[in-house]
């Protein structure tokens, strides 16, 4: 029964984590369409909104139930010998540490721009800075691949290294050129200005 139960909590916070990423994607997204200050700052307050109520939850769900199947089920440290759980714990590690340093705290100073520049009624210099810089839009445009790389490899349980290799080197792939592509579409990744009123 504590199997079943730790297995469900584990599902759970993939499936909090799955739709917090696919939320702060998309208002992401929807705030880089927008040349107009106030929906772009609902925007980033729902970026802020989907991190906080559903990634972070689910990230503590799946992180804590996990060390405790490996522990208790996996031998502790004998997970060590299981290619798909090194990847899976590596992956989560790295996507945690990173999702709480570069990735939300990049996003928290979006939001803390955002809110001058609606006190000056127009963006702002910084603002519009900010949100060109291309270090936090990669590990933002890499959560989503991570994450379908740690399920991938939970639901697959593969003998040998090659699945997390290539399934790495393609989340990268994706992301970097998701980092390349997605910003020429939308003014704020080009020379496009954004008018003084905030109004296109």
């Amino acid at each position: 029964m504590t199997y079943e139960l730790l297995k469900f909590v584990h599902i759970l916070g993939a499936v909090l984590i799955g739709a917090g990423l696919i939320g702060v994607w998309m208002a992401d997204l929807r705030s880089r369409q927008l040349t107009e200050l106030k929906p772009f700052a609902e925007a980033v307050r729902n970026i802020a909104v989907f991190y906080d109520g559903l990634v972070l939850p689910g990230a503590f769900l799946l992180g804590s139930s996990g060390l405790w199947l490996i522990v208790t089920y996996y031998d502790g440290w004998g997970f060590l010998k299981l290619p798909w759980l090194v990847g899976m714990v590596g992956w989560f590690l790295f996507e945690f540490i990173e999702g709480n340093t570069v990735t939300r705290i990049f996003f928290m100073r979006l939001r803390r721009l955002t809110r001058k520049a609606l006190e000056v009624g127009h963006f702002t210099p910084e603002l519009q800075q900010a949100r060109g810089e291309l270090v936090p839009s990669f590990t933002h445009f890499l959560d989503l691949p991570a994450l379908f790389l740690i399920i991938a490899l939970g639901a697959i349980k593969p003998t040998t290294w090659m699945m997390f290799l290539v399934g790495s080197i393609v989340a990268i792939a994706i992301a970097a050129l998701l980092t390349i592509v997605i910003p020429k579409l939308y003014p704020w990744g080009t020379d496009t200005p954004i008018g003084a009123a905030g109004e296109s």
